[in-house]
């Protein structure tokens, strides 16, 4: 991927030969949403607090998909300690839940997420798309991250079964979720007080009451091919199912907006990767796409337990200990993504077995299941803004950090039609 030592040339992509720094974000690296923290030499460092910082592919690749771990991002453990399990909620959302009880529930839910499901939702994004499309063009301009919100909540809702709400606005009351001022990572110091507690408390409320509540009530009557009707097929109350739909609403509508927003911009601010991208073949189009992502995971860090003593590499970590796998270290970990790894190259060569995306989707027993749709969604959507040749770029977003999320926002990527559309 580097160019012979004897040349100036800069590094290049074996795929399309271009020199990597015009198709990426700058002169140095390609993500623009990193916080530019340097990648440590060490595969895994424990910090001050006994926190296990893992920043190798292998090593956070290994914990990901060992026994001997469980989830504690995402406030599983803070669910935990409210009771987890109750009287009212027998089970936990499959994002909490681990042994066969979680390996279960993924194999029963896997048929919403396979690509032959992906493709059967193909008309209805591309409806969705079109809408969105249809508004840019009456209005002019837009921020992209709002119309990508609106398609992502939209698609998730279809596959959850949230098509039945009472009034609009589930964008906000889903969003409104995320973007307290919370921390997710464990042990770390969370808002407190009546008027916090209140807050999260109205917004449960607002979101059983206008979207899920309504949502059951009309499955009940007539079961759908949704998530929801298989929900009430094994028996869950509606407690069960809110929960659930926070987890796959929140997965599907907040992320997948954040994904397509740095897509868009990477692609509005290089010409010639837009050229390849709207030109290319599908197979063409997702290379460009994961490798936008590998290079802006949506979900920057993910937390382990340890159970039960864990050896990774060299380092022995004891049971009990907290593990903070940063993804975007191993997805720049040289050892896979090989030379210049901080440079958008599609298609880059990977090792045997190492996905396009590389962790940004996780790996494990708790991989994203939505992996598919969100590409789907993402490449529809995209393809359909950027083929406009007018198509401009009038803001770039402000870039900030979801501490809920344990990722970037994006807000503002504002964007025109020109006159000839």
């Amino acid at each position: 991927m580097t160019s012979e030592s004897h040349s100036p040339d800069p590094a290049r992509c074996p795929v399309t030969g271009q020199p990597a720094t015009e198709q990426g974000a700058g002169p140095a690296r390609a993500s623009r949403t990193s916080r530019q923290e340097p990648v440590p030499n060490e595969a895994i460092k424990r910090d001050a607090t006994g926190v296990y910082r893992v920043h190798s592919f292998q090593a956070a690749r290994d914990i990901l998909r060992s026994e001997g771990v469980r989830q504690a991002g995402f406030m599983a453990e803070a669910a935990g300690e409210m009771g987890g399990r109750t009287p009212l909620m027998t089970r936990m959302p499959v994002l909490f839940a681990e042994g066969e009880e979680h390996h279960e529930m993924r194999r029963a839910t896997a048929r919403y997420f396979t690509p032959a499901a992906v493709g059967a939702y193909q008309p209805m994004i591309a409806a969705l798309a079109d809408d969105l499309m249809a508004q840019l063009v009456r209005q002019g301009e837009a921020n992209l991250d709002d119309l990508s919100l609106h398609l992502g909540v939209n698609v998730a809702a279809r596959v959850v079964g949230l098509t039945s709400s009472r009034l609009p606005g589930m964008e906000k009351r889903i969003t409104a979720f995320v973007e307290g001022p919370g921390n997710s990572e464990p042990g770390a110091a969370q808002p407190s007080g009546r008027l916090e507690s209140a807050r999260q408390q109205a917004h449960l409320g607002l979101f059983y009451l206008l979207d899920v509540k309504p949502a059951i009530r009309a499955r009940r009557k007539a079961r759908r091919d949704d998530l929801i009707s298989y929900l009430l097929d094994r028996g869950y109350n509606d407690l069960e199912i809110m929960t659930e739909c926070l987890t796959y609403g929140t997965a599907g509508m907040v992320t997948t907006r954040e994904f397509i927003t740095v897509a868009a911009w990477h692609l509005l601010k290089s010409p010639g990767l837009r050229a390849d991208y709207v030109h290319g073949t599908e197979k063409q189009r997702y290379d460009i796409l994961h490798e936008i992502l590998r290079l802006e995971p949506v979900v920057g860090t993910l937390y382990r337990r340890a159970q039960t003593e864990l050896t990774v590499g060299d380092t022995v970590i004891p049971p009990g200990s907290l593990l903070a796998l940063n993804v975007q270290h191993a997805n720049l970990d040289p050892q896979v993504a090989g030379d210049s790894p901080e440079q958008l190259c599609p298609a880059r060569p990977l090792p045997r077995g190492v996905q396009p995306p590389v962790l940004s989707f996780g790996d494990g027993h708790h991989r994203c299941p939505g992996a598919f749709l969100a590409i789907k969604e993402s490449d529809v959507f995209l393809r359909r803004v950027l083929l406009w040749q007018d198509l401009e770029l009038v803001q770039e977003p402000q870039v900030t950090y979801n501490e809920v999320v344990k990722g970037f926002e994006l807000r503002g990527l504002r964007v025109r039609l020109g006159r000839r559309a």
